[in-house]
């Protein structure tokens, strides 16, 4: 993936993207996230993370996903560093370099450093941030991508200029000139080397130029923090060539481009330097507000030269207010920088101001000593300017202090030996005028000694002087307009050979507009229609509706029951949900009730004034508005209608987006209502399964209960016989013992059989209250499996001896449960049944068993089997569905198995599959022994 690209390639990944759905975002996601880190970096982290989210289930090799993943973190971690957060930034780079390593991607490493080099930029450690951009070119070259290698020099070029111009441009000038040709991406550097390199030598109108053609570069190549820098540097050199008014507008070109993206060190340094072209324009007060600010956006980012230049910029400033104590302090904080960036004109330039500020507060001796100091490491460095200003420094100070004179002083005054000295080194300089301040102050000098022949020689030369110096601003005012002449003609024929090439494509562009349009139509009518609840097809409209249609107010109307009215089911106004409103369907003048009745499209181009009284009451007054019917076949059910705030807002495109969103909405809402239609008629038939079992359950216990009662009351009334027959022979003839002796005996073989049919029935009545107390509560608790299968099949013993059937139940009396044993009944319930209906053939004599065993995961296999006919291959993979039956009218509702694997994989969190053949077929349940969590599991219907 390229470092970057031109905005005509970004256009083009976001026209493709609203198209894609799911996965197959993925393959734009990823461009465009990289590509946006700069031209939008709130969007671009919004599609870093959704292709976070996708890329785990994306069909990439291993590599492909971990390094899509690393470059999309690297987006995250580049805000950070563009939002000031350097430490977190530093991290996070730092983390992504070792996973881009690991994986071996050479590019990704060189990315990687990219940004840590910048991070260090701004932290103002320049000995890492090389390191970093020589590891770029490095990485790159092992990639053998050119460009990357190229960009790293370029940068590491740019850098070298501000230790040592003249090495940077003996080194790299060769490699790197305006005559080459470049792409966009490379020409931001090179040309910023350029500019940077015309700028130190005092050549600002060519350092206006390069830095013009790196602000259109990085512009169309999305790198807006560059495009920033060179906006400021441009405005620097206008304002160095007396262009105040061009300079002020580049610095106002730069600050409209900061100040939405909100980086602070893009925001901070456009601040200062307009401050300083408002002090050289000697709107101090202005300048030192404007700075202040600044310095206060700029502080987290202290040890950057950005803030040092702020600095300087501060203490010139304080010196022009004369507020040389707060020069003093911001020079001072100035060589600190200097001195941690390693960087040679900000080391002169701090000691310089130190000078001019210690003179001014009586400390004679130190400044005289410091300015010293600022032209000896002017000299050192070639900087004749410099040295220049540090010389008129010295002999300021001579002049407002009584101090020794310098060793070798030839002149009358320390003074005019200094200023000779700084004349001296003016005239090396090619090209250079000597400014008429400098002739002023000798010729004030020479005439206190009283040369008055010399002094008029200097006030000959001073005028002299001051009429070059009018020239040369002239020629830096001229140079300035050519500037301004050479851009404007070369923007215009770039603006021409695009027309050209755009008119071509014009024709075509307009053909395909259409087209894409209806195919992005297309894709969101299948996002909408795809949504079974109504509350998500009016989230998917409302979205795309904002998406592609100007809607200050956006709503849909949908009849009642009764069709007697039309009641607002979704509305929003400026982002706010709207209150629920109803209209009468036999309004007079509604335009929705008119939309309805006549079944078409009402368009107000322009509401007229005197109709906003008619506005719904808490709505604003919208200016146009487009109202659509809701139809399905002949039936028209509500209306859709989109507001906005101006006239004419709604051309031909813009309806016809609106008309086919509101056929999409239609069937969309049709679907959902037939849906909600067929969910309520499951829940009723659900609802009467659960009776239709409940009656099976007390027949089977009432049969069961028979036999025993029965046999009770009768041995209990035979016994009634016998004891008053007992009665009358002991009141009558007399009883014998043989005779009391067999009532004994029968009256304890009754009571034998008494107990035993009651504590058989009494068991019975303890097995259903059990089932029935778990179905109907559905309360979880701790319970034996065995005991729990055994009360099961006691309650389906009568149907299962009636079909003329067995059971058998192998469950071991070890497994203990903590789950839910009236559902987990109603599931074999449930099993039982369907083998007794499908199963087995009328009059045949069939056998089923229930078993358990322990997994040695801790969880249990519960297996339930029939030796009937099976399944039909076909209907296997419909067995669960709801309403699925062969048996429909004959005693089967579909619902059994549905509920079943509702209850198995949803309140026992566990799974359930079935195997059939021609020999019979098993129906498995894989259950955890600890059922999952469910909140207010103990009132919740299963269905």
């Amino acid at each position: 993936m390229d470092m970057f690209t031109v905005d005509a390639d970004v256009a083009s990944w976001e026209s493709a993207l609203p198209a894609l759905r799911g996965l197959d975002r993925l393959a734009v996601l990823l461009p465009l996230a990289w590509h946006l880190r700069q031209r939008e970096t709130q969007r671009a982290l919004t599609l870093a993370r959704e292709a976070l989210q996708l890329l785990p289930g994306a069909s990439l090799s291993p590599f492909d996903i971990r390094s899509a993943q690393a470059r999309m973190d690297l987006v995250l971690a580049e805000a950070d560093w563009l939002c000031g957060q350097l430490d977190a930034a530093q991290r996070q780079a730092r983390a992504i370099l070792q996973r881009f390593t690991a994986l071996g991607d050479h590019i990704g490493c060189a990315d990687s450093h990219w940004l840590l080099a910048w991070i260090a930029v701004d932290q103002g450690d320049h000995q890492a941030s090389d390191a970093c951009f020589g590891a770029v070119a490095e990485a790159a070259a092992r990639a053998g991508d050119e460009l990357r290698v190229m960009l790293a020099e370029a940068a590491i070029a740019r850098w070298a200029v501000l230790r040592d111009r003249n090495m940077a441009v003996a080194r790299w000038g060769g490699r790197f000139n305006s005559g080459s040709a470049h792409g966009p991406a490379l020409a931001t550097w090179i040309n910023d080397f350029l500019g940077l390199a015309a700028s130190h030598i005092g050549d600002f109108g060519a350092a206006a130029g390069y830095y013009i053609r790196c602000f259109e570069a990085a512009r169309d190549t999305g790198q807006l923090r560059a495009a920033i820098t060179a906006a400021t540097n441009i405005g620097e050199d206008f304002t160095l060539l007396n262009d105040h008014y061009a300079a002020l507008q580049w610095m106002q070109s730069a600050l409209e481009l900061a100040r939405p993206a909100g980086w602070p060190r893009s925001v901070g340094a456009c601040l200062m330097h307009t401050a300083d072209t408002l002090r050289r324009l000697g709107q101090l007060d202005a300048a030192h507000t404007m700075l202040q600010e600044a310095l206060e956006i700029l502080k987290p980012l202290e040890n950057a030269r950005s803030y040092a230049i702020a600095l300087q910029y501060l203490g010139d400033l304080s010196l022009d207010q004369g507020d040389h104590a707060g020069a003093l302090d911001a020079f001072t904080r100035l060589l600190a920088r200097a001195d941690a960036l390693d960087q040679a004109d900000f080391r002169s330039i701090a000691r310089r101001g130190q000078a001019h500020a210690l003179s001014h507060l009586g400390r004679a001796a130190e400044a005289l000593a410091v300015a010293a100091e600022s032209a000896a490491l002017s000299a050192q460095q070639h900087n004749r300017y410099n040295q220049i200003a540090a010389l008129r420094v010295m002999a300021m100070v001579h002049a407002q202090h009584p101090l020794p004179a310098p060793e070798g002083m030839v002149e009358p005054n320390p003074a005019l030996h200094y200023l000779n000295q700084a004349l001296a080194v003016a005239s090396t300089i090619e090209g250079y005028t000597v400014p008429g301040e400098l002739y002023d102050a000798m010729g004030r000098e020479y005439a206190a000694a009283g040369d008055f022949r010399r002094a008029y020689d200097v006030a000959v030369a001073a005028s002299v002087s001051r009429e070059k110096t009018h020239s040369q601003e002239a020629t830096n005012h001229a140079i300035a307009m050519q500037v301004h002449h050479q851009t404007e003609h070369a923007r215009s024929e770039g603006y021409h050979h695009r027309e050209l090439a755009e008119s071509e494509a014009r024709r075509a562009e307009i053909a395909q507009r259409t087209s894409a349009t209806l195919e992005r139509l297309s894709a969101i009518g299948q996002e909408i229609t795809a949504h079974l609840d109504a509350a998500a097809v009016f989230r998917a409209l409302d979205r795309h509706i904002h998406g592609l249609l100007t809607a200050s107010t956006f709503a849909i109307y949908l009849t009642d029951s009764a069709s007697a009215t039309l009641q607002r089911a979704f509305g929003v106004e400026l982002g706010k949900e709207l209150a629920p409103h109803t209209i009468p369907l036999d309004h007079p003048s509604a335009y929705a009730v008119r939309c309805l009745h006549q079944r078409r499209e009402l368009y107000i181009e322009h509401w007229p004034d005197s109709e906003h009284q008619k506005v719904v009451p808490g709505t604003v007054a919208n200016m146009s508005a487009l109202f659509v019917p809701l139809t399905v076949g002949e039936r028209a059910f509500g209306v859709m209608t989109v507001q906005a705030l101006q006239s004419h807002a709604y051309g031909e495109n813009e309806r016809m987006i609106f008309r086919t969103l509101c056929a999409y909405g239609a069937i969309a809402l049709d679907n959902a209502d037939a849906y909600r239609q067929l969910q309520d008629a499951q829940a009723q038939l659900v609802s009467q399964e659960k009776l239709a079992a409940l009656g099976s359950l007390m027949a089977g216990v009432a049969h069961e209960l028979n036999t025993p009662i029965g046999n009770s009351l009768l041995i209990a009334s035979t016994m009634q016989e016998k004891a008053a027959g007992i009665e009358l022979l002991m009141n009558g003839p007399g009883l014998r013992r043989s005779e009391l002796a067999a009532f004994v005996a029968d009256s304890q073989k009754a009571g034998a059989l008494v107990m035993r049919g009651l504590t058989s029935a009494a068991d019975l009545v303890s097995s259903f209250k059990q089932v029935a107390v778990d179905r109907t509560t559905e309360q979880r608790r701790n319970f034996n499996l065995q005991q729990v299968c055994h009360e099961i099949i006691a309650t389906m013993m009568n149907r299962i001896r009636q079909a003329n059937h067995s059971i058998e139940l192998e469950v071991g009396d070890s497994i203990g449960m903590d789950s839910y044993p009236g559902p987990f009944g109603q599931v074999i319930t449930n099993f039982i049944n369907n083998a007794l209906l499908h199963a087995f053939a009328p009059g045949s004599s069939g056998s089923m068993r229930l078993s358990a065993t322990l997994t040695p995961e801790q969880r249990v296999l519960v297996e339930f089997r029939d030796d009937g006919s099976g399944i039909p291959n076909e209907h296997l993979g419909r067995i669960f569905d709801p309403f699925f039956t062969t048996k429909l009218g004959q005693g089967g509702s579909g619902l059994g198995l549905s509920i079943s694997y509702n209850i198995v994989t949803s309140l026992l969190g566990g799974q359930i599959s079935v195997l059939s053949s021609p020999s019979g077929t098993c129906f498995a349940l894989d259950l955890p022994l600890v059922a999952p969590q469910h909140e207010d599991s103990g009132n919740t219907t299963i269905y």
